[in-house]
């Protein structure tokens, strides 16, 4: 897994935000109200309007050049937009105006590092460890920041801070602040620098016998899983995390992936998929819409429904261009139509 060098990041901070919020704050004569503005912001990004919330917050900053939290959530909103260097440029200035929060250098490393994989620049990258450093050393238990700066020195070349023995020793410090997390980060350096699937599997075993309150660690279990192209394992842990949080959108989308996995009951993992992406809000930090659309191909494909797979291929190709296994896909249908 690339989650800092591909910028697929695994961070949560707003999945708790309400999707229903409508409306903003309108603002007065004699001042707006830049608190409930900013909430208002916050309601939209979670709801995945980024749009409207980057207006909110523009109206923020245009009265109050230096609230950091304004410029933080514009750069939060022009990321999943994948505007990476508006992203850059208001993390940027989030971390000039309040260099001590941790958080705001977390995020100013991972802007940095969507910055680097797609300028293919070295000398970006070198910030990105930086960054990571910084949000370390300013909160120790940040354990979302250890993980970024552990996968960026497992992924990085060694000439821009890559190490493996500087990201061993994130895991370590991740393991005393929480045995869960520390599975999970020993699981990813396992996998990674070690290529040991054996012992990353272990770990993701430890993971759910722990059976933490938290959903999001089953599911990094469920992805390992489904990378190694095991339903039988995926199914295991998803009945374990549906006892925590019966009701995650995530639980269908990945029932889904099984289904196609092992070309069974495709009726009812089409109906899963269609209210995935109905329902749930693009966002960096949970299965991708691109990547649905995708699997949705994948499963027209195998019931002979080419004309509709092949749209699915072009509507996540249109949300990620760069997607190669989608590309792949789509030239192989578009070869053997002609």
């Amino acid at each position: 897994m690339t989650v800092v060098l591909a910028a697929v990041l695994i961070f949560s901070a707003t999945s708790t935000v309400s999707r229903a919020f409508v409306g903003v704050p309108a603002a007065t004569s004699s001042g707006a109200n830049w608190p409930a503005l900013l909430e208002a912001a916050q309601h939209q990004f979670g709801a995945g309007d980024y749009s409207a919330a980057i207006s909110t917050l523009r109206a923020v900053v245009s009265q109050d050049p230096l609230s950091a939290e304004a410029f933080f959530w514009l750069s939060r909103c022009y990321f999943e937009i994948r505007d990476v260097d508006n992203a850059v440029s208001h993390a940027e200035r989030a971390v000039a105006l309040r260099p001590e929060n941790s958080m705001y250098q977390q995020w100013l490393g991972r802007d940095y590092a969507a910055k680097a994989d797609r300028d293919k620049s070295f000398f970006t990258a070198r910030k990105v460890k930086k960054h990571f450093e910084r949000a370390v050393a300013l909160d120790p238990a940040n354990i979302s920041a250890r993980r970024d700066l552990e996968e960026f020195c497992m992924d990085a070349p060694w000439i821009v801070g890559g190490s493996d023995d500087e990201a061993e020793s994130q895991v370590d410090a991740i393991a005393r602040i929480n045995p869960v997390e520390g599975h999970l980060a020993r699981a990813a350096f396992d996998e990674e620098a070690l290529k040991r699937l054996d012992l990353a599997a272990n770990e993701y075993k430890q993971v759910v016998a722990a059976k933490p309150s938290d959903p999001d660690p089953y599911f990094e279990a469920v992805v390992f899983y489904q990378r190694r192209n095991n339903p039988a394992e995926m199914d295991s842990v998803l009945d374990a995390v549906s006892q925590v949080s019966p009701n995650d959108p995530r639980l269908g989308f990945y029932r889904a992936e099984t289904m196609i996995m092992t070309n069974s009951d495709l009726g009812r993992a089409e109906i899963y998929i269609k209210s995935f992406l109905a329902s749930t809000p693009d966002r960096s930090d949970w299965p991708s819409h691109a990547g649905a659309r995708e699997w949705l191909g994948r499963l027209y494909e195998m019931q002979g429904r080419t004309a509709q797979a092949a749209e699915q291929y072009r509507a996540s190709l249109q949300l990620e261009p760069e997607r190669k296994s989608a590309q792949a896909r789509l030239a192989k249908l578009e070869k053997s139509s002609r």
